[in-house]
């Protein structure tokens, strides 16, 4: 059974019920969510084994959110508990032409304030198959990064492939650091990587002419990657997106149909499941044209479910890729 190791900050989620805004309510619901984890919360659900690593405060929230880990089967043996406080999120979603607004309380956090040599890489990724980070973990601190840099070099060492989603929050970046300068070493390190044209340009000053043109230009800076994916998202309105799927893998590009998705639930934590869709298909042998189709369906079917993870079943993303999308009662 293929083993994935997923590295980044967990925080509680608080959203008022239904889609109301935090004036209009009294009371908060609670949730747990953060990018890295719901990769490995989403393989998980599939039947392959995934284990986050994470820094919680030792006290009753960090315990919360470390079992609320475990009750979706991720071994959560290599967090960390130490610091003082969990970071938060606040949810308002969007409805119609108003949109979903996060709010972010999550500094100084346990996880920002990471010791040296807090986890042991070498035994975390003795043996995995696979190691994901997003570029939301060094935006955090230079601790973050730092450790990030540690277990890639560990992933290395131990011949695990890697995945980043660069995934940029230019609000994150608050400690003295360019995002490109920090992300590029840690790039260096990853041989599938997901990011879309403006991130490139962003970050790295990377442009070039289509989506094969930009794999070419990113090879030649980071030699080791393999794949260069991304989603596609229109926002039609807050309850109403277009998405679909793109692929380099240096030779060809494919494009997945663009999805018409229609009454969003909740869209957070699309990303990261089409992303798990992506490494899912990876370590189960599919082809490249499976790999982007069983992404962009992940990620779409997202949509559909409350909350940051990706509990859908393999089955209904296999079933959406195949164009099964009528919503028929399943008996």
């Amino acid at each position: 059974m293929p083993r994935i190791v997923t590295f980044g900050e967990v925080m509680m989620r608080l959203t008022p019920p239904g889609r109301q805004k935090i004036i209009q309510t009294d009371r908060l619901d609670i949730l747990y969510g953060g990018a890295e984890a719901n990769v490995g919360v989403a393989l998980t659900g599939w039947g392959m084994q995934a284990a986050h690593v994470t820094r919680f405060p030792d006290n009753a929230l960090g315990h919360a959110a470390a079992a609320h880990l475990r009750k979706y089967g991720v071994d959560v043996r290599h967090i960390r508990f130490g610091g003082d406080r969990l970071g938060l999120y606040f949810v308002e979603h969007g409805a119609v032409n108003r949109a979903t607004q996060i709010t972010y309380d999550r500094l100084p956090s346990s996880f920002s304030l990471l010791p040296s040599a807090c986890f042991d890489w070498d035994r975390i990724l003795e043996g995995a198959d696979w190691f994901h980070w997003t570029g939301i973990t060094p935006a955090i601190s230079q601790a973050a990064a730092d450790s990030l840099m540690e277990g890639l070099k560990a992933a290395k060492r131990h011949g695990v492939k890697v995945s980043a989603d660069i995934n940029y929050r230019s609000g994150l970046w608050q400690y003295g650091r360019s995002p490109g300068e920090v992300l590029a070493p840690l790039v260096e390190h990853s041989h599938v990587l997901i990011a879309a044209a403006s991130d490139t340009s962003s970050i790295f000053g990377i442009d070039a002419d289509g989506y094969l043109g930009l794999y070419g230009t990113l090879k030649q800076r980071f030699p080791g990657l393999e794949y260069l994916i991304a989603s596609q998202r229109q926002s039609i309105s807050a309850s109403r997106n277009t998405i679909s799927g793109i692929l380099c893998n240096g030779t060809e590009v494919m494009e997945t149909r663009i999805y018409d998705v229609e009454h969003i639930v909740d869209r957070i934590g699309s990303g990261d499941a089409f992303a798990a869709g992506f490494i899912y298909a990876m370590l189960n042998g599919e082809d490249d044209r499976a790999k982007i189709e069983l992404a962009a369906a992940s990620s779409v079917l997202k949509h559909s479910l409350e909350g940051d993870f990706m509990l859908c079943g393999m089955d209904e993303v296999r079933a959406l890729a195949a164009g099964e999308s009528g919503g028929r009662v399943k008996r």
